[in-house]
């Protein structure tokens, strides 16, 4: 039976998705097509109605509609209503239900690198932005106690974290104070478009004082390597950018829609030749 998935956002020109998820299910032999459609701010409630009425089975929400969407869905998953964000959705039983797998794809490409230790590790999360809710709130979830935040705004990473409604003891610092701090933790997560292509000279925090063997995460996959990752490096940290995040929610939506593992592996390939990149960092 052919079936039709997509994605929704503005703009989705750039998105990999298409590309990865078609690979996919060619590979699989699914007569299944995924499309990227650009919508308008003031026509997502009729771009969600149209999908359901064409039976598309399941799409995903990418910026800047990961919390509007939740208005207009029949039912959200459970952590995602903790998150406030979907960017997953799947047509269940005639009804578009929304799942969040931005966090969780975040947390298995950490726990790939880190090990079962995870949850020993003190982390700095950079960012109070609709990524970095998801990956603080799984990152709780999952058993990290500390889990601390850099950003500019003090107001907004308190309501992220009453939001999330954990129990864990939160610091939150400015972006200045957090320099002074960073040698504390053992992982740190910069969740900002801070260094994305084209403005690739910026960094969203100074590692200067920085332990070596410190897991430097970037969710930003375009640069591969950002002006940060590299900083990272030359201060004998262990660099990640968002390739694995991006594989790992692209993969956890694949299951959803289709109760299939697709092959991850070959998921990373196809996204790191249309970079250009045939590693997720040099490490």
């Amino acid at each position: 039976m052919n079936k039709l998935f997509g994605l929704i956002g503005n703009p989705v020109g750039h998105s990999l998705s298409p590309l990865m998820h078609n690979d996919a299910f060619k590979m699989l032999q699914l007569p299944y097509y995924y499309h990227a459609f650009a919508v308008e701010q003031e026509r997502l409630k009729d771009a969600v109605a149209g999908m359901k009425a064409l039976g598309i089975s399941g799409f995903n929400v990418t910026i800047p509609y990961k919390v509007d969407v939740m208005n207009y869905l029949d039912k959200i998953d459970e952590e995602a209503k903790i998150i406030g964000a979907v960017n997953t959705v799947v047509l269940e039983d005639g009804h578009y239900v929304g799942y969040n797998t931005d966090g969780q794809g975040f947390y298995e490409s950490l726990l790939e690198l880190v090990g079962p230790t995870i949850t020993e590790k003190k982390v700095l999360m950079i960012g109070a932005g609709g990524a970095a809710r998801a990956i603080y709130t799984t990152l709780v979830r999952r058993g990290i106690n500390v889990v601390d935040i850099a950003n500019r705004s003090n107001e907004r990473a308190n309501e992220l974290v009453l939001h999330c409604q954990n129990n864990n003891e939160t610091t939150i610092y400015s972006l200045k104070e957090a320099v002074q701090h960073t040698g504390e933790y053992d992982i740190i997560i910069n969740t900002t478009s801070v260094g994305m292509s084209p403005a690739t000279a910026e960094m969203p925090l100074s590692l200067e004082n920085a332990k070596e063997q410190t897991v430097v995460a970037d969710i930003i996959y375009n640069p591969l390597k950002t002006k940060w990752l590299q900083e990272a490096e030359q201060k004998g940290a262990i660099p990640l950018n968002g390739v694995p995040m991006f594989i790992n929610q692209g993969a956890l939506a694949f299951e959803k829609w289709t109760y299939i593992k697709p092959d991850r592996e070959r998921m990373k390939n196809v996204v790191l030749e249309q970079l250009g990149g045939n590693d997720y960092v040099n490490r």
